[in-house]
């Protein structure tokens, strides 16, 4: 409806299967009668996003950024988020998705368990280097380029402090039915391994 409203609207579009991890089952179309609609997709639904075509590059790749935080309470909310994160890179420099390099998921997609499979995967223990880096060593980067690093992290915290807001009906609902309320005994939360200093250091407590 918007392509026939926007004639010279051409968009790309990638296409994430429901309940997949690590990349798998992710591809772009052009046109949305190439999704694949063969196979049980009934039972695995897919959320289709209008694809960014002009991402942000470092190193002529694209990359994503992975923040961790800690909901440590609904009532009242308490909210923590990690001081630092990962950045995942692509491995093969960027081009803007043609009909020709759409399944090129090296230039596409930043997932890990895809990229570590290219022979452009570059392991390294800067962390200013590498297809993993820090999200310091990319803030120093946007720094350096005159981008206000404190206002993006303001907006990083107030986006995550909206989306959590926005969840926390909904986590109620799920909180309330797996501990009813005056079940004794303390209740407990899981921590990823990526933290790997305590949580008193790495951790900024944002609401």
């Amino acid at each position: 409806m918007m392509r026939d409203s926007d004639p010279p609207w051409k968009p790309t579009f990638i296409v994430k299967p429901d309940g997949g991890c690590q990349g798998d089952g992710i591809y772009l179309v052009k046109d949305p009668s190439d999704i694949r609609l063969a196979g049980n997709l009934q039972s695995r639904p897919a959320v289709v996003q209008e694809y960014i075509c002009k991402p942000l590059l470092i190193d002529k790749l694209k990359f994503d950024i992975r923040l961790y935080v800690l909901l440590k309470s609904l009532e009242p909310l308490e909210i923590y988020i990690a001081k630092d994160g990962l950045s995942r890179f692509c491995t093969e420099p960027y081009q803007e998705p043609t009909l020709k390099n759409l399944h090129q998921v090296f230039m596409h997609l930043t997932n890990y368990s895809l990229n570590i499979h290219s022979g452009n995967f570059i392991h390294s223990d800067n962390v200013n280097t590498g297809s993993k880096r820090t999200f310091t060593s990319i803030l120093y980067r946007l720094s350096s380029k005159g981008v206000d690093v404190k206002k993006l992290w303001s907006d990083i915290i107030s986006l995550v402090i909206k989306t959590v807001i926005a969840l926390t009906p909904e986590l109620k609902v799920y909180y309330q039915s797996d501990i009813p309320a005056g079940k004794p005994g303390p209740t407990c939360f899981q921590v990823g391994q990526e933290f790997l200093c305590s949580l008193s250091r790495c951790l900024w407590k944002v609401r």
